[in-house]
């Protein structure tokens, strides 16, 4: 495969991540070893995400005309970007996780739905709950106060039942 193929199927690749991405996030991976980034892979997958090592010119190749493409002047030195595809909390989380882990790299910006996020902003984005934590906070919100009638009701439906019992007990004695 010629350079040039190389390079096109690369950015190919690459467009067709940021078509499905919810949120981009660029860290150094400098350091890293070939076992490292594919453990942080297949973290990233299991969040619906991935993990992409990239050269700069290629990457403002493509993110030219996205969302993403704010992330442009982030792009120096070596850099990777990790993709997230369903939730935006998750990526930032598994990446925060294996950089505190390795102490390895670091989150150099992010962005998210057009709006570039700094490093700070980026790792605060980790220390957001997932929507999953937010769907079960909410259900528990709504739920707490049916339970609490049902609860309401059951004692006193127990509290006359048991009064019921006594007065047939005084009646039998």
């Amino acid at each position: 495969m010629s350079t040039k193929a190389f390079k096109e199927n690369k950015i190919s690749q690459m467009k067709e991540k940021i078509d499905k991405a919810q949120v981009a996030i660029v860290t150094e991976y400098k350091g890293y070893t070939v076992e490292e980034i594919t453990k942080l892979r297949r973290a990233l997958q299991k969040e619906e995400g991935d993990y992409m090592v990239t050269k700069n010119t290629l990457a403002k190749l493509a993110v030219k005309g996205t969302p993403y493409e704010v992330l442009t002047d982030s792009f120096k030195g070596p850099i990777a970007i990790a993709f997230g595809f369903g939730d935006q909390v998750a990526p930032a989380k598994a990446l925060s996780t294996f950089i505190k882990d390795t102490k390895k790299g670091e989150i150099l910006a992010a962005a998210m739905d057009g709006k570039l996020l700094s490093a700070a902003d980026a790792k605060a984005l980790a220390n957001l709950p997932s929507k999953a934590e937010i769907y079960a906070k909410m259900l528990g919100c709504i739920n707490s106060p049916a339970s609490g009638i049902v609860g309401g009701i059951n004692g006193v439906m127990s509290a006359l039942v048991r009064a019921v019992a006594a007065v047939r007990d005084q009646k039998t004695a």
